[in-house]
C-alpha cells in the first residue's frame, strides 16, 4: 500500500497520483499542505524537511519526497514497458523528455504564471511580467508543438512517463485566463489525454480554493 502526504489541489501532487492511477497501484492519500497545514509538525518534518507536498511511503520503506523522485521511483519499481522501459537506452528517451518537461514546462508555469495569475491578488498582478513569462513558456511549448507533430506522445508513439510530466501542466494552461498562443497539437494531444480516466479523477481538479 502506497501513502501519499499532498493536497489534490497541488499539480505536484497531481502529477504522482497521476502516475499511480496509470500504474494501477493501491493508495490512501492524506491532505497536506495550503489549507489543510501539516506540514509543519516534527512528524512531517521528518519525513520531508523541505515541509514541501507530495511525499510518498511504500510500506516500510523510507519516506520519498520530490515529485520526479517519486515518478522515477514508481516507474522502476512497478512500471513496464512502454511506460517505462527496461532496455536503458529507450528508458533514456523517456527519462529524457520528462525531466525537459519537468524544467522547462513545469518550472515555467507554476510559479511565474500559475501563481502570479491565480495565487495574486488582481489589483497586484504585474500583466507584463507575466505577458513575457508566457512568451518563454510558449517558446519551449514549441518544441512539444513539433515534436507532437511527428509521433502521438512526447517520448513516442506510446504513453510513458513522459507524458505525465508533461501532461499534468496542460490543464492549468488551458483553463487560466490568459492570451495562449496557437498550438493545435499540442491542443490535441492535451485532449487525448483528458479521455483517460486517471488524468480526468487526478489532473482535472479545481483550483478554485487557490485563488486570492
Amino acid at each position: 500500500m502506497l501513502t501519499v502526504w499532498g493536497r489534490k489541489t497541488s499539480s505536484n501532487v497531481q502529477a504522482v497520483m497521476w502516475g499511480i492511477a496509470e500504474l494501477g497501484l493501491e493508495y490512501r492519500r492524506h491532505d497536506v499542505g495550503h489549507r489543510f497545514g501539516g506540514t509543519d509538525t516534527d512528524e512531517f518534518r521528518a519525513m520531508n524537511p523541505n515541509r514541501t507536498v507530495p511525499v510518498l511511503q511504500d510500506g516500510e520503506e523510507e519516506p520519498l519526497w520530490e515529485s520526479a523522485a517519486i515518478l522515477r521511483y514508481l516507474a522502476t519499481r512497478y512500471g513496464t514497458a512502454p511506460f517505462w522501459p527496461e532496455d536503458i537506452p529507450a528508458r533514456a528517451q523517456v527519462d529524457k523528455w520528462a525531466e525537459w518537461a519537468k524544467v522547462n514546462i513545469n518550472s515555467a508555469f507554476t510559479v511565474p504564471i500559475f501563481w502570479k495569475v491565480v495565487r495574486t491578488p488582481e489589483a497586484e498582478r504585474d500583466w507584463p511580467a507575466i505577458r513575457a513569462a508566457v512568451a518563454a513558456l510558449e517558446g519551449k511549448l514549441a518544441i512539444a508543438e513539433d515534436r507532437l507533430g511527428q509521433v502521438a506522445h512526447l517520448a513516442g508513439d506510446d504513453f510513458t512517463l513522459a507524458d505525465v510530466q508533461f501532461g499534468h501542466v496542460l490543464y492549468r494552461y488551458y483553463e487560466i485566463g490568459i492570451e495562449r498562443g496557437t498550438f493545435p497539437n499540442v491542443r490535441r494531444y492535451y485532449e487525448a489525454l483528458q479521455e483517460r480516466p486517471a488524468y480526468r479523477e487526478h489532473v482535472m481538479v479545481s483550483y478554485a480554493d487557490l485563488a486570492v
